[in-house]
């Protein structure tokens, strides 16, 4: 389904589907590091209490509204006309890194919850593995999109 009327928006729903998805990635980039350094304190300590409320403002305040912000703009530039080439490889690697981006942020918020109740069972190691993850989907986004392999 396409939508002519949205194409004297496209430049904008652009920009702002640009923000949205750079705000994302930098949540998503810095909240596993705040989880390997919440993995380095006692539960219950003034530190790991300090580190749960860093944690649920960060997730709550920028990285969710960031990624719906980018699910819906991508969502509007999608439904404009010539926006996307369905026949085309970088489409669909875009839009499969975009499903494992989400995946980890349903990951990252589960992992959240985890700490907040003091039940958090993986290393300081796990999280500093799971911090290249988004690092790795947000270079395969951009290849995609950029260059079109």
């Amino acid at each position: 389904m396409i939508f002519p009327g949205l194409l004297p928006f496209f430049k904008w729903f652009l920009a702002l589907h640009i923000i949205c998805f750079t705000a994302w990635m930098a949540g998503m980039f810095y909240l596993p590091r705040l989880y390997v350094y919440h993995c380095q304190t006692a539960a219950g300590s003034v530190e790991s209490e300090r580190f749960k409320v860093m944690e649920r403002r960060l997730l709550k305040q920028i990285i969710n509204p960031a990624m719906i912000g980018t699910f819906v703009f991508g969502v509007l530039l999608v439904l404009t006309p010539g926006a996307v080439d369905w026949s085309a490889a970088w489409w669909w690697m875009k839009i499969i890194a975009l499903v494992l981006m989400f995946g980890f942020h349903g990951a990252c918020s589960r992992w959240r919850r985890d700490f907040l109740n003091d039940a958090n069972r993986r290393s300081e190691k796990f999280y500093r593995v799971a911090n290249e993850v988004p690092t790795i989907l947000f270079i395969i986004i951009v290849i995609a999109v950029v260059v079109k392999p």
